[in-house]
C-alpha cells in the first residue's frame, strides 16, 4: 500500500508542473475601450510606441505586470498595453482581410452599407452574432453585419 501512494505522489508532482504550465497560459479576451491606445514593446511608458490601434480592437491577454498587460493580436504579435485602455465587458472583432464587405443584414442578399467595403484591422464592438453572421458597431456608432470567416473575435 506505501508503494502505492508514493507512486501517487510521483505522478501527481510529475505533472504538476505541467498543469500549472497550461492554467499560465490561458489567455482571456479583452477589448480596446479608448478612442485610441499606445501598445509598446515593454511594460511602460518608456518602451517603444509600436503601434496604434483604436477603440474596440480585440485581443488575448498573456499576462499582467503592474498596470500593464501584455496582449496577442490577430496576427499573433504580441504588445504591451497600459490597463486602464481596456475592457472585459463585451467581446470586439477585428476584420482579417482587405476589401472586406460589411452589410445591412445578415447575408448576402441584403445591400453594403454606404462605408463598406473595409480594410484589415478595422475594429469593432459585437452585438450579436447570428447563423454565420456578426452585427458590429463601430467607434462612430455605425452598425452592419459581416460574414463571421471574415473576422476575428474576441
Amino acid at each position: 500500500m506505501q508503494k502505492m501512494i508514493t507512486k501517487f505522489f510521483i505522478l501527481v508532482f510529475a505533472f504538476l508542473p505541467a498543469f500549472f504550465h497550461f492554467l499560465k497560459t490561458e489567455s482571456e479576451a479583452l477589448c480596446i475601450h479608448n478612442k485610441r491606445a499606445n501598445l509598446r514593446q515593454g511594460p511602460g511608458t518608456h518602451f517603444e510606441k509600436l503601434w496604434e490601434v483604436f477603440q474596440y480592437m480585440p485581443f488575448k491577454e498573456l499576462k499582467k505586470k503592474g498596470d500593464w498587460v501584455r496582449i496577442e493580436d490577430v496576427d499573433g504579435d504580441i504588445y504591451w498595453v497600459y490597463k486602464k485602455l481596456i475592457t472585459y465587458k463585451y467581446q470586439c472583432a477585428v476584420i482579417k482581410e482587405n476589401k472586406t464587405n460589411l452589410r445591412k443584414g445578415p447575408g448576402t442578399k441584403y445591400e453594403q452599407v454606404s462605408w463598406s467595403p473595409v480594410d484589415k484591422y478595422f475594429s469593432m464592438k459585437v452585438l450579436e452574432i447570428k447563423d454565420n453572421w456578426v452585427k458590429i458597431e463601430d467607434g462612430a456608432g455605425d452598425q452592419a453585419w459581416v460574414y463571421r470567416p471574415l473576422v476575428w473575435i474576441q
